[in-house]
């Protein structure tokens, strides 16, 4: 029993910083889901009266040059961010995975598919975000979309070099000899030995998502500026930032803290699943 609470022990002083990551994001979340019980206000209501006025009891954050409470906008917010952040990079990892396990087993597949999805590499990712969304349209499931088509590469490139080692095993050409079919030995036998880096590159592009979708929020492009989200709220109050740096202020702490959780969080979870950091 001693020996058991020590290897706790250890564990704990080890990990401190991802338990301390994954509590926060833990918060982080519970405000999301409570955005509705946790707002004072309703964040898009207009009050010109009220317009600029600076923290205090009534507006805790404050209250933007529209007048609407800035504190219920940063909460409504993080429900936004975490949506569009779980959205794009768990559609990401499905579809990536499905086209990595494609070009790495048939070579037919990565003579086609992968040069065409290197074209898209070709380009900065947040242009190319910009310049899909342009032709599209605004819109949160359009802005989804364009960034999933972003990440697409890389997951894809990461599954294809899994693919081509794995496959290449004993356990894979016994599966071959035996007749099962290559649908079969792609997700039963290859795909399971793909899942430790998978789930890296998840927890890791949670953070990479929301920092992207607050930076295309920031420039005015993918949602609608009357919805709440943290790049939008820091667009509205940036031609105040000298007089009334408050409206940008708690937003970018927002983003600045959900970023960082996510990352410290995603390299603890990089110690545990690779066997080499161990």
């Amino acid at each position: 029993m001693e020996k058991k609470k020590m290897k706790t022990g250890a564990f704990i002083r080890r990990y401190f910083r991802v338990i301390v990551a994954g509590f926060v994001l833990i918060c982080i979340a519970l405000v999301g889901i409570f955005a509705p019980q946790i707002a004072t206000h309703d964040p898009y209501e207009l009050n010109v009266r009220g317009m600029n006025q600076l923290p205090g009891p009534e507006h805790y954050f404050g209250t933007d040059y529209f007048g609407r409470d800035i504190f219920s906008r940063v909460v409504w917010g993080t429900r936004v961010s975490l949506i569009i952040s779980l959205a794009v990079t768990t559609l990401s990892i499905i579809i990536g995975t499905c086209l990595g396990l494609l070009v790495g087993y048939y070579k037919w597949a990565d003579r086609t598919i992968m040069r065409f999805l290197e074209g898209f590499s070709a380009m900065p990712g947040i242009l190319l975000t910009i310049t899909i969304i342009t032709v599209l349209g605004n819109g949160i499931g359009k802005m989804i979309f364009a960034m999933v088509i972003v990440r697409l590469t890389g997951i894809t490139r990461l599954v294809r070099q899994q693919v081509l080692s794995i496959k290449e095993k004993e356990h894979v050409e016994c599966a071959k000899a035996s007749g099962a079919s290559n649908v079969r030995i792609m997700f039963k036998y290859i795909l399971p030995m793909c899942t430790s880096p998978l789930i890296i590159r998840f927890t890791s592009g949670l953070g990479g998502a929301i920092l992207s979708q607050s930076s295309l929020a920031f420039l005015g492009v993918g949602i609608d500026p009357r919805v709440p989200s943290w790049g939008g709220v820091i667009n509205e109050g940036r031609s105040m930032i000298m007089i009334y740096p408050y409206q940008c202020l708690y937003a970018g702490i927002a983003i600045t803290i959900t970023t960082l959780a996510f990352s410290i969080f995603g390299d603890g979870v990089r110690d545990i699943l690779d066997p080499r950091l161990r």
